[in-house]
């Protein structure tokens, strides 16, 4: 299998919001279409927490991508159309350089020696690729989805006139209580479990080695907990009890199906993304709030985004953002001028509809993105 993820060097130092400044630091990203003679056809994709800048499949690598069905020729995305660009948010362990990475400074992981991260962080990382990396003056629109979601927030907030157009998915203009509180958690779990060591595990992993499984274990049941809603628990799963034969004979042991589908989830995410990196990204996204760019109140902090059409779609379902605030993004967008479309979708799904529902977000994001065209053709 090929490899289409590419890299962009990032400014030397790289100033950090937080303080501190990385030095060599690098973003890495994905290409899907081409750029126009006048450079006015640019998507960039800024996403969640976890995923990699591996978007959707390409020639160079056909192996199916987080947002595939969205993503490609013919599709709500169209790359007969657009040029889109997935960036893997910095701090990440998917190319871009993160607490994994090697700090030059020392030849040694950063560890917790990485500076304080921010979503703003992300996003200005983010900026520097499209602009200085690929020359990208104004993009034709800006998509972020959940923690991305909120980068995008941060990258329209610090770049002002940076893109055209904005698709807003199930995200939030600042965390709220039970959000924290989950992520809290989440990040507790990877702390107290003694193998993290105070960040100080086996980087990279190997058999045997040390490593907080556990931890990363619970951090992952509950975001998935979070990821989906009550009302798809109830109907995938009901009470179905597990098999006499797979059941653990330890006391308290998994009794039911959903426990056995959480623990195999679980597995296949504890040693696919770096425990440090996850921490990091976490408490970035706890820190973010577009009230703080005006003067405490997130209304007038969106009002000062400046853009021509928005589209913000949400999840009723959505527990960990709820619905509110994505009605919260779209009034503050269109006060300050841009023409929003906002959509709440009908998605027993919860948080996660926009990866699997695509039934529904596929032509209300497809519809949005033939508009623009038709205001912008590419050349």
């Amino acid at each position: 299998m090929g490899d289409a993820r590419r890299y962009h060097a990032l400014p030397s130092p790289f100033p950090m919001k937080r303080g501190g400044a990385l030095h060599g630091a690098r973003v890495a990203y994905e290409t899907w279409g081409r750029l126009n003679d006048a450079r006015d056809n640019a998507v960039l994709i800024l996403t969640g927490l976890s995923p990699s800048a591996h978007a959707a499949s390409s020639a160079d690598d056909p192996s199916p991508g987080w947002w595939e069905a969205m993503i490609g020729p013919g599709k709500p995305i169209d790359t007969d159309r657009w040029y889109v660009v997935c960036v893997n948010s910095l701090g990440s362990d998917k190319g871009s350089t993160g607490p994994a990475s090697i700090d030059p400074a020392t030849g040694q992981p950063y560890r917790l020696r990485f500076p304080a991260l921010s979503l703003e962080d992300v996003a200005n990382a983010a900026w520097s690729l499209a602009h200085e990396g690929l020359g990208i003056g104004r993009l034709a629109c800006l998509i972020g989805c959940s923690m991305g979601g909120m980068s995008a927030l941060a990258y329209l907030l610090q770049h002002p006139g940076s893109a055209g157009a904005h698709i807003s998915v199930n995200t939030a203009p600042q965390a709220q209580p039970f959000a924290i509180a989950i992520r809290s958690l989440q990040r507790e779990a990877i702390r107290l479990d003694p193998q993290w060591d105070h960040g100080n595990y086996d980087i990279p992993a190997r058999p045997g080695g040390k490593y907080p499984e556990a931890g990363m274990s619970i951090a992952r049941k509950l975001g998935v907990i979070t990821y989906r809603s009550a009302m798809e628990w109830k109907g995938r799963f009901a009470r179905i009890r597990l098999d006499s034969e797979h059941r653990d004979d330890e006391p308290f042991g998994y009794e039911f199906e959903v426990e056995r589908y959480l623990q195999a989830h679980a597995q296949r995410f504890v040693r696919s993304f770096d425990p440090n990196c996850y921490l990091y990204l976490s408490r970035a996204s706890d820190w973010f709030d577009v009230a703080g760019y005006g003067d405490g109140d997130v209304h007038a902090g969106l009002r000062r985004i400046q853009l021509e059409r928005a589209l913000v779609l949400g999840a009723g379902t959505d527990i960990l953002f709820p619905l509110e605030q994505q009605e919260q993004i779209a009034q503050g967008l269109r006060a300050g001028g841009a023409e929003v479309d906002f959509i709440a979708m009908d998605s027993p799904q919860g948080h996660d509809a926009f990866l699997v529902d695509i039934a529904h977000y596929g032509p209300a994001i497809g519809a949005f993105m033939a508009t623009l065209a038709g205001r912008n053709e590419p050349r």
